[in-house]
């Protein structure tokens, strides 16, 4: 494992909080398609992630290697997730639109549920529970394999940039009173300017 690779795997680790296979196939997978848009990790906004993972299935700590490797965060609202349930993303390079998608091989995808580290997942086991044994050896083989053997990396595409900036103007909800910026409040029934939790309505 080079320098750089060990190093993103460390705070991989740190950020996401236990050793699982999954993370380091998307700190993989991230890096890979950064390389293949010739760009760097993002500080700001300069990269979007549109990841095709959902929720309620194995493998979603796929996404936080993926966070980790090309600085896409929820935070800075530059990745979207589609709920695809889809162990793949897209890679979209704000200023230029060019874009690059990425997914796991669907064979290395379909043995590495066969693995005991899933089948203990499986059994209800958290992870951080799981045997090192068992985990290790799974974990050093991602991080040492060739690209080509786990990962497609599609074409460059050209897709439309991302347009909009946030909103910087807020205003206190008429009837809790917290700060809410002023793009998610509704006005209710007697005109006030309420947050959505206070309105009742939906997001």
């Amino acid at each position: 494992m080079d320098s750089t690779l060990q190093e993103y795997f460390e705070v991989g680790m740190k950020f996401h909080g236990h050793k699982c296979p999954a993370m380091p196939m998307g700190l993989r997978a991230g890096l890979a398609a950064m390389k293949a848009l010739g760009v760097e990790r993002a500080k700001n906004k300069e990269l979007v992630i549109r990841a095709e993972t959902g929720k309620g299935h194995a493998a979603g700590c796929f996404l936080d290697g993926i966070m980790t490797a090309t600085g896409c965060t929820y935070g800075k609202s530059n990745i979207q997730k589609l709920y695809y349930n889809k162990m793949a993303f897209t890679l979209i390079d704000a200023k230029s639109g060019r874009s690059v998608r990425v997914s796991l091989k669907p064979e290395f995808f379909e043995g590495a549920l066969n693995s005991p580290f899933v089948q203990e997942r499986a059994k209800g086991v958290e992870p951080q529970d799981i045997p090192a044994d068992l985990v290790n050896p799974l974990v050093d083989k991602i991080l040492g394999l060739d690209e080509s053997q786990f990962l497609e990396i599609g074409d460059i595409q050209q897709v439309e940039p991302p347009k909009g900036k946030g909103t910087f103007k807020t205003r206190r909800c008429s009837q809790c009173g917290e700060v809410t910026f002023v793009n998610k409040l509704r006005v209710n029934e007697e005109g006030d300017f309420v947050c959505i939790p206070c309105s009742g309505w939906g997001a």
